[in-house]
């Protein structure tokens, strides 16, 4: 990875082979988003816009073949990106992937309209096996409700999927440019991320009220719970590096996010909300100051 970070900032036509190239290339968007990131965070947006620009190309060709996923990573990853360069605050980052996925779901909805609702229609087929008795007893109003959330929130899937992945794409390129440049920098800057109060409770507003107001708003429900994972993730590796725990234990909890994402996912929100009322990493810094010890990279 760092032959690679290093390939990309040693000048113009590399990085413009870089993003141009993985972006034409099936399943490799990320790593063009990525490459992006890298330049945009270094140089700015104006230098870098001649390179990020060549890589729109293969992208509006992805676009016209009927896969827009592309495009739609591309620019959310680097307007992210122009988005911490101009702010360095991830909170800040975080918040406006959530508008970012709101886009996402917009055009997806637009694009697989048809797909999406032929995939809504065979799990609503589902619903009474999955649900039972508890189906059964429901009136056919309450089953009227449960079957119109079913496309909205498979589309809110779809797109906090790609919200993911453009912030993904961001930690990425946000590592490479602490790795050439801030080694160490990266890991202090993303163990320290902890989603205030405020935006926490509007996160979790929107996460359960956002349905009630309309079947539409249930996208709201995956696409606000993507800062919250990334908040609880930031915890779990702050309290790992703060206790000098091994990197076994971050190992483990990716490993169990890959293989057990309905059951770790959840918990991660919810030691995000609760990391944002009562602090964590705040009082185990004031406890290990008590004792005289200092806090070290992990």
């Amino acid at each position: 990875m760092r032959a690679l970070a290093e390939f990309i900032m040693r000048g113009r036509v590399q990085a413009t082979l870089v993003v141009v190239g993985c972006a034409a290339l099936p399943l490799l968007f990320w790593l063009s988003a990525a490459a992006g990131c890298l330049v945009l965070l270094r140089r700015g947006l104006s230098d870098a816009l001649s390179v990020l620009a060549w890589a729109l190309l293969p992208a509006l060709v992805w676009w016209y073949f009927g896969e827009p996923r592309t495009l739609m990573v591309l620019l959310g990853s680097w307007g992210l990106a122009a988005v911490l360069r101009a702010s360095e605050s991830w909170v800040r980052v975080l918040l406006v992937s959530v508008v970012a996925g709101l886009l996402y779901a917009v055009i997806l909805g637009a694009v697989f309209r048809e797909p999406i609702e032929a995939m809504a229609g065979e799990l609503q087929k589902l619903l009474p096996h999955v649900f039972g008795d508890v189906y059964q007893q429901m009136s056919v109003e309450e089953r009227a409700r449960l079957g119109a959330l079913i496309t909205p929130v498979l589309n809110g899937l779809i797109a906090a999927l790609l919200q993911i992945v453009s912030v993904v794409c961001l930690i990425l390129g946000r590592y490479w440019q602490a790795l050439l440049y801030n080694p160490g920098g990266f890991g202090r800057e993303f163990r320290s991320l902890r989603l205030p109060r405020a935006p926490m409770l509007v996160l979790l507003v929107c996460m359960l009220v956002g349905p009630n107001f309309g079947p539409q708003l249930a996208m709201l429900t995956p696409l606000c719970s993507v800062p919250l994972m990334f908040a609880g993730l930031a915890l779990i590796h702050g309290l790992v590096a703060a206790k000098r725990l091994t990197r076994f234990w971050l190992v483990g909890l990716y490993v169990t996010l890959v293989l057990f994402m309905q059951l770790i996912y959840p918990l991660l929100v919810v030691f995000a909300i609760v990391d944002s009322l009562i602090d964590f990493r705040g009082r185990l810094a004031s406890k290990d100051a008590d004792n005289g010890s200092a806090n070290g990279e992990g």
